[in-house]
């Protein structure tokens, strides 16, 4: 697939897509034609994705193992018997620092993490045996700097996005292609619940679920990894390697700004938000 006209009838699985990035995402390839299985735990969302585009509605989990070997075995059935794009962009937002519960740590890996490792191990025998197939990890800007507040979400997007850099690195000569999805904030319910660290760095920039998927349309056409749906995160990015020391007195400043209102950090360890 050169550009995004190239998604007439092609078979893309979403999760995470009752609401959001993902409804967008599943929205936006619909309206290019292809035929698109929408993923999400909210099975009312995602059947009402479904009906609202045309396609079929496969809820369910997509991190556990088991989840992610039943997604892709009916999503197939239902799309003919091959995938051709799978969007993992389901996520999990943890807050809290060192101290999360060991399940709020766990529950992050799993879902921002593992349920990528889980579709690429089982999709990419079928795409390296056909030389094609396209992985979009939704990854979000903590996966390139990071996010006060929730140490769980920054580390899992971290490892998220060295995973799709591995697939992009590892396979892009045999047909597979990888983008990471990394914006700041997306008008989104996570970016809802976020609280005072999304009022200090998320909202104040904060553009719609549409315009992400317009800025994955424009990477899939130039054939780009990096999706960077707010182009400051590239610069800062830039920064971050270029002076870590600069970068971090930077992050410290929010951070205390965050303190201020807040008062002392750790008070919500454990509660989670998925995208």
């Amino acid at each position: 697939m050169e550009s995004s006209t190239d998604f007439k009838d092609a078979a893309v699985v979403v999760t995470g897509a009752g609401a959001g990035i993902g409804a967008a995402l599943a929205r936006r390839f619909a309206a290019l034609g292809a035929r698109v299985v929408v993923n999400d735990l909210d099975a009312d969302a995602a059947h009402a994705v479904a009906g609202e585009i045309g396609g079929t509605a496969v809820p369910g989990d997509a991190a556990g193992e088991q989840g992610v070997a039943e997604l892709i075995e009916r999503s197939r059935a239902a799309l003919g018997g091959r995938i051709d794009v799978y969007c993992a962009n389901a996520g999990i937002a943890a807050k809290g620092g060192a101290d999360a519960p060991e399940d709020a740590w766990s529950a992050s890996w799993d879902v921002n993490v593992m349920a990528h490792v889980r579709a690429a191990r089982a999709l990419l025998p079928e795409w390296l045996e056909r030389g094609g197939g396209r992985f979009v990890s939704t990854v979000s800007a903590a996966g390139l700097l990071t996010m006060v507040g929730t140490a769980p979400y920054s580390v899992t997007k971290h490892a998220a996005h060295a995973f799709a850099e591995w697939l992009s690195l590892t396979y892009r000569h045999r047909g597979v292609s990888v983008h990471a999805i990394c914006p700041q904030g997306v008008r989104t319910r996570m970016v809802e619940e976020s609280g005072a660290a999304g009022d200090l760095v998320l909202r104040p920039t904060a553009i719609s679920p549409e315009a992400v998927a317009d800025a994955l349309l424009d990477a899939v056409a130039e054939n780009r990894f990096l999706v960077l749906p707010h182009p400051e995160v590239g610069q800062m990015y830039a920064g971050r390697a270029a002076d870590p020391e600069r970068w971090l007195r930077g992050m410290n400043k929010v951070q205390r700004a965050l303190e201020a209102v807040e008062g002392e950090a750790g008070g919500s360890a454990g509660q989670q938000t998925r995208a």
